[in-house]
């Protein structure tokens, strides 16, 4: 493991206020945070080798290398990578990483504190992605191959497995940056939810998401407005943001 280092950070999130008329309005609000590398983990969601939507295979595709890149630089700063590609776990059984997380002693996760639970600012279980044609059925077999796994890392996709590595490693910050953002970064058992909601301290990397939606449904905005939509929600009703850049500047 890398010699600890400090990780300095502008958390963004955005808090409901009133202006000098009195109207309600958002406004994001930016703190300093320093935070031990050695204290903190990157959790990469659902980066997979393909999907089911053509859409979100490709931008997956476009954005795994930058990841790789980032999550290379942290883990070289001593931050921990846990790798959380749902419904892979038995192409990876085998695994050093995969082993390493199931080593680790079980852990009863607390129970889940009572947190609001706001809509999310579109509906896209219905024709969420803007290409048309599906693959059908599960389309993804691993993580992307281009996002780096190391023996040192772990491997799971289960949100009792990774509190209980948080815990057992004295882990106090959780990163996390995947797809796709409306759904499974927020509600994976492994997700900004139930993350929060036992009381880890979380982080969504903002430019390292993507969401799926369609831009021929509600709201009717681009793809990428859609996505900056609930990286805005996510600031206002659950965690603050970072850019990936935190994690890499010295």
């Amino acid at each position: 493991m890398a010699k600890p280092d400090l990780l300095r950070l502008s958390p963004r999130r955005q808090v409901l206020t009133q202006n000098a008329r009195g109207w309600n309005e958002w406004r994001v609000v930016r703190s300093r945070k320093r935070v031990t590398s050695s204290q903190a983990a990157i959790l990469i969601c659902d980066m997979w080798d393909n999907h089911s939507f053509r859409g979100a295979a490709e931008r997956v595709n476009d954005m795994a290398p930058r990841m790789n890149e980032v999550v290379k630089a942290a883990r070289a700063r001593g931050v921990h990578i846990i790798h959380s590609p749902s419904d892979t776990m038995d192409f990876y059984a085998e695994h050093p990483a995969r082993k390493r997380m199931l080593a680790i002693p079980a852990v009863t996760p607390p129970t889940p504190a009572e947190h609001p639970d706001p809509p999310l600012p579109f509906d896209a279980r219905e024709r969420g992605s803007d290409t048309n044609e599906t693959k059908g059925g599960r389309a993804w077999t691993r993580q992307n191959p281009a996002i780096e796994i190391r023996d040192e890392d772990v491997i799971s996709d289960q949100g009792a497995e990774v509190y209980r590595f948080l815990r057992h490693d004295g882990l106090t910050t959780l990163f996390i940056m995947g797809v796709h953002t409306n759904f499974c970064v927020l509600g994976r058992t492994f997700g900004i939810k139930a993350m929060v909601r036992w009381g880890v301290d979380v982080l969504l990397v903002r430019d390292l998401t993507d969401a799926i939606y369609n831009p021929a449904m509600p709201p009717y905005v681009s793809h990428d407005q859609g996505t900056k939509l609930v990286v805005e929600f996510i600031e206002k009703f659950w965690c603050p943001s970072i850019h990936s850049r935190e994690l890499v500047a010295q």
